[in-house]
């Protein structure tokens, strides 16, 4: 597990380009190379962008972004988490998730909200199994594969509120 560097930018990619293909991430067209490295500039400090390497390669990434844009949502962060197909199956989504949690606690941040498309059961546990909460559902919010898609939306509170 490391920080994602702009060398990465590739890699990364490659592993949208699938999840954008194959699975109800929100997107419809992948991200071309020049998106993927401005989008991995932007990515530093708080709102970091880490990798999980396995054999030299790119497993997979994950990020925290700003979860709404007015000042007093400043606290709370949006986790997103994607494996390379050839990697599913072999813990690398808890790595992630796990190391975007610390990221999350050591920035000072006060909640996490994961925003799971499509009912994705397998994202769905992966935030269950580090205690995100289930707080609602956003019906049919998007359309892809020619059908209509639900967002499922789960939040961790990572600090207690002062007394």
């Amino acid at each position: 597990m490391r920080m994602a560097t702009v060398e990465d930018a590739a890699s990364i990619a490659a592993i949208y380009a699938q999840a954008v293909a194959t699975t109800t991430s929100f997107d419809l067209r992948p991200r071309s190379l020049d998106d993927q490295r401005r989008w991995l500039e932007e990515r530093s400090g708080a709102y970091a962008a880490i990798v999980a390497v396995a054999a030299g390669e790119v497993a997979g990434f994950a990020s925290l972004s700003p979860y709404k844009d007015r000042p007093a949502y400043s606290t709370t962060v949006e986790d997103s988490v994607y494996v390379d197909e050839a990697h599913q199956g072999q813990g690398f989504g808890r790595l992630l998730l796990g190391e975007l949690l610390d990221i999350a606690e050591a920035h000072g941040f006060h909640c996490l909200i994961g925003r799971i498309g499509g009912h994705n059961e397998v994202s769905i546990r992966l935030h269950e199994s580090f205690g995100f909460r289930l707080v609602g559902v956003e019906r049919e919010v998007g359309r892809k594969f020619n059908r209509w898609l639900d967002v499922v939306v789960m939040q961790r509170i990572l600090t207690e509120p002062p007394h």
